[in-house]
């Protein structure tokens, strides 16, 4: 049985069509990254599976068991961080581990037990006094892991939880969201950083609204049928802007003194016309994403 399951959910603003038939599942034990740049849906789709906006159409399963009427014991079991501040500033660490501990009804010495355990994890111990508003951006985003982690969530839904983050704190988060993986908690987190995919144990690659793919990270780079090539030639950015109105370049980019191009597998040679020395590469994630945005079939069919 699933931990988590999207059912073809949809969700519209207005004429905006945000989330679109989406479905995912994620099983105890399995990091699977919600992928897509802004606007492509993921927080919409984070809070119906958080149950905290309604779908207009679809259902949400946690371990099995609908939202509902009833849907105490399905949000008993989900953890949430949200991308935006969610923290008191003017309380403290131990004040809003303590505050959030008192919300889900924890016991004193079940709430003291955790805070000691969750501020050793995340080395917060020495700043437990310390406001909210005066930690770095890394130290406050731990906060917030710790205090969706008080009640002991089986399912963790974060939302963008490296944004803002410096590096060296964006790797220690990773190897937390690691170690609760390894024991056990489904996790399923929004990024828009495609360096951030090959970190999870699946992704689904999201866009307008629907999934364009999904699998093991390094299975759709390896699926991916279009030719990634290394472009030189002297007006870089002539070249860029003239191979980005044609219709066999499903992705451009500089890189570098280069340019790296995505090209249709059956276009005929098409920067033969630039005189430049080209040179294969190997795809990237971003390069599957890009192609995927302009050719669903980008990515072949698994066997």
């Amino acid at each position: 049985m699933n931990a988590l399951e999207a059912l073809d959910l949809r969700r519209a603003f207005g004429g905006n069509q945000a989330v679109d038939g989406l479905s995912l599942r994620v099983p105890a034990g399995e990091l699977y990254g919600l992928v897509g740049p802004d606007g492509a849906g993921k927080t919409t789709t984070l809070r119906m599976l958080a149950g905290l906006l309604e779908p207009d159409g679809g259902e949400v399963l946690v371990n099995g068991r609908p939202f509902g009427t009833d849907a105490g014991p399905a949000r008993a079991v989900l953890g949430y961080m949200p991308q935006q501040y969610s923290l008191y500033g003017d309380l403290s660490v131990d004040e809003n581990l303590t505050f959030f501990g008192r919300l889900f009804g924890l016991s004193r010495a079940e709430r003291t037990e955790r805070m000691d355990r969750l501020l050793h994890i995340t080395r917060l111990t020495r700043f437990r006094d310390r406001r909210a508003e005066a930690l770095s951006g890394g130290m406050y985003k731990t906060l917030a892991l710790a205090c969706a982690l008080l009640h002991q969530p089986e399912v963790l839904l974060l939302d963008e939880p490296s944004n803002g983050v410096d590096p060296v704190s964006r790797r220690e988060l990773w190897d937390l969201l690691h170690d609760f993986v390894a024991g056990g908690m489904a996790v399923l987190l929004c990024t828009p950083y495609m360096d951030e995919a090959s970190l999870c144990h699946r992704v689904g690659l999201l866009h307008h609204g629907r999934l364009l793919a999904e699998g093991a990270p390094a299975d759709l780079v390896a699926r991916f049928r279009h030719p990634t090539l290394r472009l030189f030639v002297d007006d870089r950015d002539a070249a860029e802007s003239d191979l980005a109105a044609d219709d066999a370049i499903l992705a451009v980019s500089p890189e570098g003194a280069a340019l790296r191009v995505v090209v249709r597998r059956d276009a005929q040679d098409p920067l033969a016309r630039f005189g430049g020395r080209v040179e294969p590469v190997a795809a990237d994630f971003e390069d599957v994403f890009l192609g995927l945005v302009r050719d669903p079939t980008s990515v072949a069919a698994e066997g």
